[in-house]
């Protein structure tokens, strides 16, 4: 006689918490995970159960007879399994001693890090934080260990990773608030008829790229910077244009004493998130740190 095998561990985590939000979109975005792979994950539950399990109504997604008696075995089984896992060494942010490398833009470095590092010194004295390149060797580093986040517009990241979307980005332009012939807003004609300073790289530079080629505006570029470095102080000392996604730009501005434009032509939004590697979702300390950016950055709204 064999037993049967029980569903993946996940598989139980998503039908518990399916129980009670009533609602695929809400448990994938408590679970970390895009919609499409919790419906997935429902449908190998079902086929694994040969049960629908939950039927969609006006009232959200309401359990089936099946469903109410397995709840309560399932949860039995996650209990003990946190029983289980519960000898792990807990992480306690006040007397930790403890490296955490985060993958980040130089952008990030002007306007995440410095909240992040405040708090970790106020909250966490013996952690030190590492900021690295997000670069093609992201995904083995968070997948080795070597990297614990990433943060940004990483969307070729592959499997294995969850995300949580911490904020959307749009576009702004700065320029000198002096500048001869923009004043109070800037129009296409002007835009394409100025110079401008670009940033070679950027986790978001290919949406610029692509809604410039959409709209056919050439820009007479006079300088190409590998970074943020130097860029307000540019912009600030001469009449060139830069165009950043907002929270970049606004911290720029704000810095540099800059005006901030809105951007004369659509460019597609982007959503900056965390990332991390299924292998230490469960990790006690990359867990504290998840949620420390998530406290930090999440939006409200």
């Amino acid at each position: 006689m064999t037993t049967p095998d029980l569903p993946d561990l996940k598989l139980l985590q998503l039908f518990d918490l399916l129980y009670d939000v009533r609602s695929v979109t809400r448990a994938a975005e408590q679970l970390g995970q895009a919609q499409p792979t919790v419906s997935i994950w429902l449908a190998r539950l079902r086929e694994h159960l040969q049960d629908p399990l939950f039927i969609r109504t006006p009232g959200g997604m309401t359990p089936t007879p099946q469903a109410d008696a397995l709840i309560g075995p399932c949860r039995e089984i996650l209990e003990s399994l946190r029983r289980f896992s519960s000898w792990e060494i807990s992480f306690d942010p006040v007397t930790a001693k403890r490296r955490f490398r985060i993958c980040m833009t130089d952008a990030s470095h002007i306007t995440l890090l410095p909240r992040m590092l405040a708090y970790v010194r106020a909250k966490a004295p013996g952690i030190r934080l590492e900021a690295a390149r997000i670069d093609g060797n992201t995904e083995r580093a968070l997948e080795s260990g070597e990297a614990d986040l990433a943060i940004g517009h990483v969307p070729w990241l592959g499997g294995g990773m969850y995300q949580q979307q911490l904020y959307m980005q749009d576009w702004v332009c700065l320029a000198n608030p002096d500048h001869p012939r923009v004043r109070a807003k800037l129009t296409l004609k002007q835009y394409r008829s100025e110079g401008h300073v670009i940033i070679a790289a950027g986790t978001g530079a290919q949406l610029l790229e692509q809604a410039l080629l959409r709209d056919g505006i050439e820009r007479d570029v006079v300088l190409e910077l590998p970074g943020m470095l130097g860029l307000g102080s540019i912009v600030k000392s001469t009449d060139l244009i830069a165009t950043l996604p907002r929270n970049i730009g606004e911290t720029l501005a704000k810095v540099n004493g800059l005006a901030v434009h809105s951007c004369p032509f659509p460019v597609e939004k982007f959503a900056v998130r965390q990332h991390w590697h299924a292998k230490y979702h469960d990790e006690a300390g990359n867990r504290w740190l998840r949620s420390v950016v998530a406290e930090l950055f999440l939006a409200k709204n």
